[in-house]
């Protein structure tokens, strides 16, 4: 697992968003965060410094690309 701040999660993503590469993100608890991509692999990131707000704002977008966002235990 990565541990990483908010804006770098973001810049991050972005890309991997505009190339359909993320298939399905989970969103656990504290900010945990794992993306599962389109050939199979998967990476979990704990964001550190971000609101829950942040994060529901960032999964919203994410679903706004089409992509399944799942709740972890």
């Amino acid at each position: 697992m990565n541990t990483c701040k908010f804006n770098d999660f973001i810049q991050m993503l972005k890309p991997w968003l505009n190339d359909d590469y993320v298939r399905e993100v989970g969103l656990g608890i504290e900010g945990k965060v794992t993306l599962w991509f389109t050939d199979g692999g998967y990476q979990t990131y704990q964001i550190d410094d971000c609101s829950s707000m942040q994060l529901e704002n960032a999964i919203e977008q994410i679903k706004k690309h089409g992509i399944q966002v799942v709740r972890l235990p």
